[in-house]
């Protein structure tokens, strides 16, 4: 099983969305992150960290809201922002950033 450094290390973008499952804005979020990953495809890896269930990781990375979503890169937090945001803003984010 891969750990969270394992994952964040990618030389791809790696969009982390920390989630809880009582959340609104988390629920708005996750057809959103579908799109992006559907348009972006091999080019972005999306994962969920139910934040609930992780944490320690959470802690970790001073999450205090959900959704918080952080883009990785070789390892590398490149971007991190709070709160519900339309597809092609994150879009633009992750191709500006990666």
């Amino acid at each position: 099983m891969s750990t969270f450094g394992d994952i964040i290390a990618d030389e791809n973008p790696v969009l982390i969305d920390f989630y809880a499952d009582w959340c609104g804005p988390c629920k708005t979020l996750a057809p959103i992150l579908k799109e992006v990953k559907t348009e972006l495809g091999e080019n972005i890896k999306i994962i969920k960290i139910d934040v609930d269930k992780n944490q320690q990781l959470a802690a970790k990375y001073q999450v205090r809201g959900v959704p918080t979503m952080m883009l990785f890169k070789n390892g590398a937090q490149l971007w991190r922002q709070s709160g519900v945001i339309q597809k092609q803003d994150i879009i633009n984010i992750i191709k500006s950033k990666a």
